[in-house]
């Protein structure tokens, strides 16, 4: 779908990880628009290639490289209200997102800026969800200017959130749209998914030497499993299933004690995207904590990540055919994990 135009064909541009999806988005931008620009988010993750890396706003992963980076990425802040049933909805006076407008339209009057570049849900930067105006804000900031917006949905797309992709949500439709991961569920494939007409005016047409390829895009077999993974979703109602079992893990998490010992607890969740952030009483993050509980839940056989910035944030993201009863294990699990951490 494309737009205010209703449904239109799309051209994809095949890749093979999520990092190489985003770099072929960013080369798309520069060439149907003219301009180098893009405006990431603090707290984003795109991959760790050196083009996508540009975007990537964690500090861990940009240092050891910076002066070997190009740098045409500007970096506003990420929404702070950031829960899906906050108040601030499109159009709203919500002071937070009016901030953020300002950064970005300061953004665009510094630099030539040909795209937005955003997670609907940051994954790696902690879970953090963002009030539901916020993709509305960027699609009708990217209009005005002239710019596209690219919507990366590698983490979580196809299921993930409730919803085939993230930024259905908000009805936001993306001029393009960044998939991996879950599009095989475990083979080499990703994807750049644009406007036939945007990816048509970008790409000039081949004289035997094309100008971005790779040896293995669009791998026969991994296209093959891509289309067996988007069936099983299909006839398995794997998004609405994703919603359902989702709502029972939030419900799960949020009858935790807000506090154990001196941790303090708050969950956060979209489907089967959920976290589980840890503070200390002083409200500082308590990353060598959360990691401790990710460390112990792998003895116990759990399989959690760590999150955020500081690691602080404890990630749920289980298949989207786990049962109640595995997750209903998973919180006990956790729970004596938190007591005995917390001591």
């Amino acid at each position: 779908r494309a737009g205010k135009t209703g449904v239109k064909d799309g051209r994809i541009l095949f890749t093979n990880s999520g990092f190489e999806a985003v770099e072929a988005a960013l080369k798309t931008v520069r060439l149907a628009t003219g301009r180098p620009g893009v405006i990431a988010f603090e707290g984003g993750y795109h991959g760790l290639g050196y083009g996508a890396l540009n975007a990537t706003h964690r500090a861990h992963f940009r240092t050891p490289f910076r002066d070997q980076l190009g740098g045409f990425s500007t970096f506003v802040p990420w929404p702070s209200c950031g829960t899906p049933d906050c108040a601030c909805a499109a159009g709203s006076s919500c002071g937070d997102l009016s901030q953020i407008e300002r950064h970005i339209r300061t953004a665009f009057a510094e630099r030539a800026v040909g795209a937005i570049l955003v997670e609907p849900v940051q994954a790696r930067g902690g879970i953090r969800i963002p009030s539901p105006g916020f993709l509305p804000l960027l699609r009708r900031l990217a209009d005005e200017h002239g710019a596209l917006l690219i919507v990366d949905e590698i983490y979580t797309g196809f299921g993930r959130t409730g919803r085939w992709f993230a930024c259905e949500h908000t009805s936001v439709v993306p001029d393009l749209v960044c998939v991996g991961k879950a599009l095989t569920g475990g083979f080499p494939l990703s994807a750049c998914i644009g406007r036939a007409d945007l990816m048509e005016a970008a790409w000039p047409p081949s004289n035997g030497e094309a100008i971005h390829t790779s040896t293995f895009l669009g791998h026969p077999v991994g296209c093959a499993m891509a289309l067996a993974q988007i069936r099983q979703i299909q006839s398995r109602r794997l998004t609405q299933r994703s919603a359902a079992t989702g709502a029972h893990l939030l419900s799960l998490l949020h009858a935790l004690p807000s506090r154990v010992g001196r941790l303090e607890l708050s969950a956060r969740g979209l489907g089967l995207m959920a976290g589980l952030e840890l503070r200390k009483p002083n409200g500082g993050p308590a990353g060598a904590e959360s990691v401790a509980v990710v460390k112990g839940m792998l003895q116990r056989g759990f399989l959690l990540l760590p999150e955020g910035e500081h690691g602080e944030v404890i990630g749920f993201t289980p298949p989207l055919t786990i049962t109640r009863a595995a997750l209903d294990r998973t919180v006990r699990a956790l729970s004596a994990v938190l007591t005995e951490v917390a001591r």
